[in-house]
């Protein structure tokens, strides 16, 4: 009876430690381990008496708590986790590219409604509003909102 209470004890904490660290949530694993360990308890109780489930229960308590500040401890998941900080960007803005309401360029492929155009030998991403304007058309900047160039077919 007690190979089975500490198996049960075990297996609970096992199924905790990989609900914790492994699955989201509060899930399958979680909810067996915690099953496991009042199985055991109540097993403690029901079978060697009182005396014996109060020391099971105080010590699934403590090796849970044990157990968890382990696992939750920030040098256990540096071990683990990515620490490298990047510092590149995607893309400048429009501004920094100098790039204006007004410039004109060519569009490089379809903009149907995004695409890619070179204004002032800068090829950057821009977006057609209107129409979709077909690669190689002239196109003049109408508007820079959120970083986003808007253009037009050119009127010549």
């Amino acid at each position: 009876m007690t190979a089975l209470i500490i198996t049960l004890i075990v297996v609970g904490l096992v199924l905790l430690i990989v609900e914790l660290i492994l699955v989201p949530g509060f899930g399958v694993a979680g909810i067996l381990g915690v099953a496991s360990m009042v199985a055991s308890c109540w097993l403690g109780f029901s079978r060697s008496g009182p005396e014996t489930g109060m020391l099971i229960l105080a010590v699934e308590i403590v090796l849970v708590v044990v157990i968890t500040v382990m696992v939750l401890r920030s040098k256990t998941w540096k071990k683990a986790s990515l620490d490298v900080s990047i510092s590149s960007r995607v893309d400048l803005s429009p501004q920094e590219k100098g790039i204006e309401i007004s410039d004109r360029g060519v569009a490089v492929t379809r903009l149907a409604p995004a695409g890619q155009v070179k204004i002032k030998g800068i090829l950057t991403e821009a977006f057609a509003r209107d129409a979709v304007i077909e690669a190689g058309t002239q196109v003049e900047v109408t508007e820079i909102q959120d970083n986003k160039i808007y253009v037009k077919i050119t009127e010549e």
